[in-house]
C-alpha cells in the first residue's frame, strides 16, 4: 500500500464547507480535526500571512491525526521583501517554531513574487544552499515568467536538483484554458488571482508539491486529471513523494477534486489506502440507513 501520495486544500478554515465537505452544524473551532479526519495533507497557506504562536502550533499538534502532513508556506516578510538571504534566519527561526509538530510537518514551501526575476538567480541560490534542507526539506515555486524559459529553466532545474530541493508545480491551465474573454475569467470574485505561468512538470527532489488549480466547472478539469493521473502514478512508483494541493476561485469546490484525483490513481492500479473522507462519507451513510431503519418501528 502506497503511503506517499498526500492530498487536501490549501487551508481547512473555511465556513462553506459546513454542510458539504463538513458536516451540518459543525464549528469553527472543530474544522482542523473535521479536515484532518478527511485529507491527508494540507497546504499552509495561513502561515503566508501570519506567523502562528506557541499555543496555536500546540494546539495544531494536538489536533493533527497521525500521518497527516502540514507544508507550511513561508511568510511573505521572508520572501516578499527583495532579496532572500537577509531573511535566511528569519525564515529558519520560523519553521522551528513548528517544530512541535514532529512528523506531520512535511516540506516547507518558499513562494517567489512576480518580481523576482533570474537576475537574483544568485540570491536564490545562496539561499538554498544555506537552507538547512536535510532537516526541512523545502520546495520552490517561481512566478517571473523568465523562469521557464530555456536555457534559464534548465539552469534553475539543475540547481533544484543538485541541491535536493523541490520545484512546485503550479498548474492554472484549467482557469486560463480556452478563456477568450473577461467575462469568461472563472477567477471573477475571487480575493486571489492565480498567474498563467508554464507548466514544466518534472522532480527535482525526493518530493514534489502540486498547486492544481481547478476550474469551478468540475467537468472542465476532466482532461487535466487524466493528464495528471499517469504522471503522478509514475512518480509514485519512482519512490517520489507527491503531495496534491486542490485549489478552486470558488474554494468551497476543492475538496471534491482532490478526492476526484485521489479516485483516479486508485482506478489506475495504485495502491492507496481509503481516502479518509471517503471512509467518512461511507460511515455517515451507514449511520443515516440506521437512522431510516429505526425510524421504520
Amino acid at each position: 500500500m502506497d503511503n506517499r501520495y498526500f492530498t487536501g486544500c490549501a487551508v481547512w478554515a473555511f465556513k462553506d464547507w459546513v454542510g458539504s465537505f463538513y458536516p451540518k452544524g459543525s464549528k469553527a473551532g472543530d474544522f482542523l480535526r473535521l479536515y484532518g479526519e478527511r485529507m491527508t495533507a494540507v497546504e499552509g497557506n495561513t502561515t503566508f500571512y501570519s506567523m502562528p504562536d506557541a499555543k496555536t502550533i500546540g494546539r495544531w499538534a494536538e489536533t493533527m491525526p497521525p500521518g497527516f502532513r502540514f507544508c507550511p508556506k513561508i511568510p511573505k516578510v521572508f520572501s516578499h521583501q527583495g532579496k532572500l538571504l537577509p531573511h535566511l534566519e528569519g525564515a529558519q527561526r520560523f519553521v522551528e517554531t513548528l517544530l512541535p509538530l514532529g512528523d506531520r510537518l512535511g516540506p516547507v514551501f518558499l513562494q517567489l513574487p512576480p518580481t523576482y526575476s533570474p537576475a537574483q538567480g544568485a540570491d536564490l541560490r545562496d539561499f538554498l544552499t544555506q537552507w538547512p534542507r536535510q532537516r526541512f526539506p523545502i520546495a520552490v515555486e517561481v512566478r517571473h515568467l523568465d523562469w521557464f524559459a530555456a536555457p534559464i529553466a534548465n539552469r534553475l532545474n539543475q540547481v533544484l536538483t543538485e541541491l535536493g530541493v523541490g520545484r512546485v508545480l503550479l498548474d492554472t491551465r484549467p482557469i486560463y484554458d480556452g478563456i477568450e474573454t473577461a467575462d469568461e475569467d472563472p477567477q471573477l470574485g475571487s480575493e486571489r488571482r492565480k498567474p498563467q505561468v508554464p507548466l514544466q512538470p518534472v522532480v527535482t527532489a525526493p518530493f514534489t508539491i502540486i498547486r492544481y488549480i481547478s476550474h469551478p466547472s468540475f467537468d472542465l478539469n476532466e482532461p487535466y486529471l487524466a493528464e495528471w493521473t499517469p504522471r503522478i502514478a509514475q512518480w509514485l512508483a519512482d519512490g517520489t513523494e507527491v503531495y496534491f494541493f486542490a485549489h478552486c476561485p470558488q474554494e468551497m469546490k476543492s475538496p471534491p477534486v482532490a478526492q476526484a484525483m485521489y479516485h483516479r490513481l486508485q482506478q489506475a492500479g495504485v495502491d492507496l489506502p481509503d481516502l479518509p473522507w471517503d471512509v467518512c462519507l461511507k460511515q455517515e451513510a451507514e449511520v443515516s440507513a440506521a437512522s431510516a431503519q429505526l425510524s421504520l418501528f
